[in-house]
């Protein structure tokens, strides 16, 4: 636990406050006298759900972090420690990061204050809210928010208190089909399954590549692939379902060269044989309902047709389907390759349909729900009341509680009442990670009012009014409670701050705070909160006493109090992680919030959408674009935000086209040749990579390149590793339900670049 205000710079062979209050909780491992001004810091990396243990050795004398490993003594993630965590300590010490407000000035940025910076922010938005309404007032979070609870409470907050829905995230743009589908069979977006991978005979993995990104989505199992991998050796059946040979598929028992966008005709198919051939399990838990209207559809559909959508043989299908229903236990697991998809949403819906039909779910070797220590879904439900906002060009609803990304660049620019005419980016680049990057980069440059919270100046914050510098996660301390519900195991860690933060930075949270005292608007909405702030702050000033400040470990103390499985101090006094339950299984059905506290599987909308798109003749190319593009993924890559880090990528600092041989043939290209790819939206250029790991007719990028790391002094020129490969993606053609661009399944053309 933190001491605001108190520096951890000691001299030599002296130990300040906080080291005492965290060796009390086990969180720092103690020099003793003689020893070098060195100390070793245990806590957990933030950059993903995979929240690996780690140790980093801290160099008092300099604030500065000295390397990171895994800590192993963790008894549970330390084993998917990655590149992205060995140099988190690259980006604190950044050569471009932003230590200080900084304020456009015509063409350049000057450095400025924290009382000018939310003095002039606070009143621009009041204007822009007195002339237009709390809609002329956008939002957009970035990945890293959502790892950092203050930040994803917070800023809400400040949102409530401008009264805005104009609020859009990057779930958006990948897994925004889990929220939809959860909400659709359990009543509640935020009811995860996780895969039970110990005890698993049949996976039937699709639009994943676990090797490379880890059992990790929406969920989390920690060295799940190499759990997977295990359980294979014991005789367990690998199904990888994916347009590329990946890393995975070169283990898997069978690969399924599955064509982009065909993965519900594939789990259709096999849900018909399923109730076609009686495969249904009996007195299945929780109770479903809905299987008089699927065999209906099913019924009414030739698995032909759909083997011919999805790209494969109705013999393959069959075979899939009764290896999968026979299976002793087994799990059908859909993820972002599937998401990224105009039919995504029906894809991840048939998955969980399979998965309930055969009685998967919540047993042994399945995909289980864990409680946790707190009960998310039913905050959710109590704190969360559903939106009415609608967004105002499309008319589309919010799904957990954002908009889609896709529509943000035409409500920026399109005239009318609720024109955006603000926006607030925190730790995000949706120019980079949205499709149509430059639609959004004219939009952003459009505005009244732009404001990044960031740790550098990306490509979607060159526009930026104002550039306000945020806290690494390194630099703060801090409990999740809200993410532990997505682990395989009952699991629980503090994250401890390592060094302390720039001066001139501040955390977001407070960045938020102070916002809506500035504007004089109540944070959450809710009048009083300020005041309380306000008087906490004033009691800590004349105490002396810091601890007094309202801080986010209040909210995160009584979220541990309100699950009643856990202490504070207990958790405190395991700072290497602690296991603190077995699994248990069954508990999905006390959870539900559907009305009648049953899992109906027949979904009117998604039956209706099924039956339109299986009315259409199976997708052909149009000739000028004959190739669809689909994503990848680099163990070192995470999405947008990490690929500037100097140390990060030790292979080529830049993405690559991965082209079947076939097709480079066709088009003259050869391998490390310089590319355009092309699609009806817009173009970019990289080296080619000519392999078989695909079938014809189909181009592979990795995704999250391209962004320019600024010098917001104006000394240097700006930084771009790679190439933007989502600005040829459409932000007008989505998946109806979770309004994902076809991110995965564009079609282009490919051309080498002759000098």
């Amino acid at each position: 636990m933190d001491l605001p205000g108190r520096s951890v710079i000691r001299k030599r062979h002296r130990r300040s406050l906080v080291d005492d209050e965290q060796n009390s909780a086990g969180g720092v491992i103690p020099r003793h006298a003689g020893e070098s001004h060195e100390r070793t810091v245990v806590t957990h990396c933030r950059i993903c759900l995979s929240s690996c243990g780690l140790k980093v050795t801290v160099d008092d004398a300099t604030n500065s972090i000295l390397r990171i490993g895994p800590d192993k003594e963790n008894p549970y993630t330390w084993k998917d420690f990655c590149a992205k965590g060995r140099t988190a300590g690259e980006l604190v010490r950044h050569p471009r990061r932003v230590v200080q407000p900084m304020r456009r000035v015509g063409d350049h940025y000057e450095p400025a204050t924290w009382e000018q910076a939310i003095g002039d922010i606070a009143s621009r938005v009041n204007r822009i809210i007195e002339e237009h309404g709390p809609d002329a007032v956008g939002s957009y979070h970035g990945n890293p928010s959502g790892t950092s609870m203050a930040t994803s409470i917070f800023f809400p907050g400040l949102l409530d208190a401008i009264g805005t829905g104009n609020r859009f995230w990057v779930g958006s743009v990948d897994h925004n089909s889990v929220h939809v589908v959860s909400e659709k069979l359990y009543g509640s977006p935020l009811v995860s399954l996780i895969p039970d991978v110990d005890q698993c005979d049949c996976f039937l993995l699709l639009g994943t590549n676990p090797a490379v990104s880890k059992m990790l989505w929406a969920d989390f199992v920690p060295n799940g692939w190499a759990r997977v991998l295990d359980a294979q050796a014991r005789g367990a059946d690998l199904i990888v379902v994916d347009p590329r040979r990946t890393e995975s598929a070169e283990s898997a028992t069978t690969h399924v060269p599955i064509r982009p966008g065909g993965d519900w005709a594939f789990l259709l198919g096999i849900v018909k044989l399923v109730l076609q051939n009686g495969w249904v399990a009996k007195d299945v838990r929780p109770k479903i309902t809905g299987v008089a209207e699927l065999t209906e559809l099913v019924e009414a559909v030739d698995l032909e047709h759909l083997a011919e959508h999805a790209g494969v043989s109705a013999g393959l299908i069959a075979e899939i389907a009764r290896r999968f229903a026979s299976a002793r236990t087994a799990m059908c697991v859909a993820r972002t390759g599937v998401s990224q998809t105009a039919t995504g949403t029906i894809a991840e819906w048939l998955s969980l349909v399979l998965n309930h039909l055969t009685g998967r779910i919540d047993v042994p070797g399945g995909r289980r729900f864990e409680r946790s220590y707190v009960d998310v879904a039913g905050l959710w439900g109590r704190f969360t009341p559903p939106s009415s906002h609608r967004s105002r060009l499309r008319g589309l609803e919010p799904v957990a509680g954002f908009h889609s990304l896709a529509e943000l660049p035409d409500e920026i620019t399109t005239p009318g009442p609720g024109q955006i005419r603000a926006v607030f980016i925190v730790a995000g680049n949706p120019v980079v990670s949205g499709p149509d990057g430059a639609a959004l980069d004219q939009a952003l440059a459009s505005l009244d009012l732009l404001v990044a919270v960031d740790l550098v100046q990306r490509e979607s914050h060159r526009h930026a009014d104002w550039i306000l510098p945020g806290m690494h996660w390194l630099e703060r301390s801090e409990l999740h409670a809200l993410i532990h519900t997505v682990y395989d195991e009952p699991y629980v860690q503090y994250g401890r701050k390592a060094v302390n933060a720039p001066s001139g930075c501040r955390d977001e949270w407070e960045i938020f705070v102070d916002l809506a005292m500035a504007m004089r608007r109540p944070m959450f909405g809710i009048r009083g909160v300020n005041s309380f702030i306000r008087a906490t702050r004033l009691l800590a000033k004349i105490t002396g006493r810091s601890a007094l400040a309202f801080r986010p470990e209040w909210i995160e103390r009584a979220l541990v109090i309100s699950g009643r499985r856990l202490k504070w101090k207990d958790i405190l006094e395991h700072p290497h992680g602690w296991v603190y339950a077995e699994k248990e299984y069954g508990r999905l059905g006390s959870v539900l919030r559907t009305p009648d506290k049953v899992v109906n599987l027949a979904d009117p909308d998604l039956l209706n959408e099924t039956r339109r798109v299986c009315g259409l003749s199976a997708p052909c190319p149009p000739p000028e674009y004959p190739l669809l593009m689909i994503g990848r993924r680099r163990l070192e890559s995470m999405n947008s935000f990490l690929n500037e880090t100097p140390g990060l990528h030790r292979r080529a600092r830049t993405n690559v086209v991965e082209i079947h041989t076939s097709d480079a043939e066709a088009n003259g290209i050869g391998d490390g040749d310089t590319v355009r790819v092309r699609s009806a939206v817009n173009s970019f250029v990289a080296p080619a990579r000519v392999s078989d790991t695909m079938r014809p007719g189909i181009v592979a990028s990795e995704h999250g390149w391209g962004s320019r790391v600024f010098d917001p002094t104006g000394a240097r020129p700006p930084e771009q590793l790679g190439s933007n490969r989502n600005l040829l993606v459409s932000n007008a053609e989505l998946d109806p339900f979770s309004q994902i661009p076809a991110l995965n399944a564009t079609y282009v053309t490919v051309e080498r670049v002759t000098t």
